[in-house]
């Protein structure tokens, strides 16, 4: 299954639209990373093309795009115990990060950018958003240890879910956000540091890669999509 990234950068008063306009390089030389405006690449200096948008064509009967995630039917234990799909998350923004709890270096500032990325929005938006992180270690990562890291980390409210799946379905769904790790010692990895906003229909919009980075775009696209 191929799923199509998307991301948007409008202004905070906009409405998402029907057609988000994003542009890549027809070479992919920085792989599936998305431009706002039309310009070239600034590797191979080759025109961006228009990609397809967020205005994609819908699988029947299930009212899902190809493009969303909700189309995989790997399961999940959330830190509470209960058993989902991803698609059980469809109706909110989606904020998803893929970190591991035992991590000493890069997780806690993920996590420290998760946190800071929720407290720049307004209780209200917040009411239509889950963020949710992503185990990469799911054999240590039990719902119970998700559970004490939640709490730890004052990360127990509703709007925070953490989710300890399979290596294989670990695996599929890092390989849909363009997430790369490596496990390099028994009990650490090397890893990708990516945050994603999904729509509530499962479609990525943003990501946002890097530690510590400039949020502003991140923000402004939860904004948009958290509008009642």
């Amino acid at each position: 299954m191929v799923l199509t990234l998307a991301s948007c950068n409008s202004n905070k008063s906009d409405k998402v639209s029907d057609e988000l306009a994003i542009y890549q390089c027809p070479m992919q030389c920085e792989g599936e990373k998305v431009y706002f405006e039309p310009g070239s690449c600034p590797v191979c200096k080759m025109d961006l093309q228009a990609v397809e948008n967020q205005n994609s064509k819908e699988v029947e009967d299930e009212g899902i795009s190809e493009e969303s995630i909700f189309n995989l039917t790997s399961k999940w234990h959330t830190e509470e115990g209960e058993e989902i799909q991803l698609e059980d998350l469809k109706g909110k923004t989606l904020v998803m990060v893929m970190i591991y709890t035992s991590c000493k270096a890069a997780c806690p500032r993920l996590v420290a950018d998760m946190r800071h990325i929720e407290s720049q929005l307004p209780k209200s938006n917040i009411e239509n958003l889950q963020f949710v992180l992503v185990s990469i270690d799911p054999k240590t990562d039990t719902p119970e240890r998700l559970k004490a890291f939640a709490i730890e980390n004052t990360m127990d409210g509703k709007q925070w879910t953490f989710l300890q799946g399979t290596e294989s379905s670990v695996q599929e769904f890092a390989n849909v956000l363009a997430v790369k790790y490596k496990k390099i010692s028994p009990i650490d990895f090397s890893h990708s540091n990516i945050i994603s906003v999904f729509n509530p229909k499962g479609e990525l919009i943003h990501q946002q890669e890097g530690l510590g980075v400039d949020n502003k775009e991140t923000v402004e696209a939860i904004l948009q999509l958290t509008q009642e």
